[in-house]
């Protein structure tokens, strides 16, 4: 079973990864004006990170947001075309390495699929407004998600390495909207991790998971952003370009570091972005950034 899943997998990141490169080459003379170096080095460090769990969706927003790289209404769907395909490899690595029941697996891959599907679309004729908005209360909760997990507030866990009875069931239909809210940069990761401790898994059962989900839900959501329009191009290629070499880098000569005090640095840099967000909001600046990045 494993390997069908790998092999699925696999066809549906190559059937995605042709679509991408067709659709981003085909509107090259449309990118951004922003210097590739910024773009490639948001790229390597936050699938750097997020390979080792410190999550890359709500720290690339506030890289982007610092550095008026990407239009607002565009960060959510350059984040899930851009992160998709190093974050396939990461899946890839993690269900290989990592035993999990195959049946919770599958539910699970599939019911974030199907909510990621289903939140992009939304998420793709969203206002200005209403994305910074979303992405406000969406790196608030990550935040706080991070801040439970370093205060040793979320659940310990078990040793279970599948869900069984009414669990599968519960988990899937939390799966799903974890699935949804991750398409305006909701982090998948910390919700997870806090949902599978609580039903009893193994904590090394929450990477294969969220990799795995994440992974499907990426293609599907990317895939809709894609075909909406609704990213940024070179951007998306600054996080795919040097991401997956830095997702081989941590998982096969890195694998670990100490990061309780960076996870406490990206909990206030999320913050901040947060902030930055309202305030944009709260401003009506709903013109449309040019570009460049920047404001008319």
């Amino acid at each position: 079973m494993t390997a069908i899943i790998l092999g699925v997998l696999s066809a549906a990141a190559a059937v995605f990864g042709a679509v991408y490169v067709r659709d981003a080459l085909k509107h090259e003379a449309g990118w951004s004006a922003k210097a590739w170096p910024a773009l490639l080095g948001i790229g390597f460090v936050t699938n750097f990170f997020d390979t080792l769990g410190v999550g890359s969706f709500a720290p690339t927003t506030a890289l982007y947001k610092f550095g008026r790289l990407v239009e607002d209404r565009l960060i959510p769907g350059t984040m899930n075309v851009g992160h998709t395909l190093p974050v396939v490899v990461q899946a890839l690595f993690f269900i290989t390495a990592v035993r999990v029941e195959a049946l919770t697996l599958v539910v699970l891959m599939l019911a974030s699929l199907a909510g990621a599907v289903f939140g992009a679309g939304i998420v793709a004729r969203l206002s200005v407004r209403r994305i910074r908005i979303g992405m406000g209360i969406a790196l608030i909760a990550v935040a706080a998600g991070m801040a439970a997990g370093q205060l040793g507030l979320i659940p310990a866990g078990g040793e279970a390495v599948g869900l069984e009875g009414w669990r599968l069931p519960l988990a899937a239909a939390v799966i799903a909207v974890l699935g949804a809210l991750s398409t305006i940069g909701i982090g998948f990761y910390a919700p997870t991790m806090a949902l599978v401790y609580a039903l009893g898994l193994s904590p090394r059962v929450a990477f294969p998971i969220m990799m795995g989900a994440c992974a499907f839900l990426m293609t599907g959501a990317g895939a809709r952003f894609i075909r909406e329009g609704a990213y940024d191009r070179k951007a998306a290629l600054g996080l795919t370009v040097l991401g997956i070499p830095a997702v081989f880098l941590a998982a096969t000569v890195v694998k670990s570091l100490p990061l309780a005090a960076l996870k406490w640095v990206v909990v206030a840099v999320i913050l901040y972005a947060s902030l930055a967000m309202f305030r944009s909001a709260r401003r009506g600046d709903g013109r449309r950034p040019d570009s460049s990045g920047g404001r008319h």
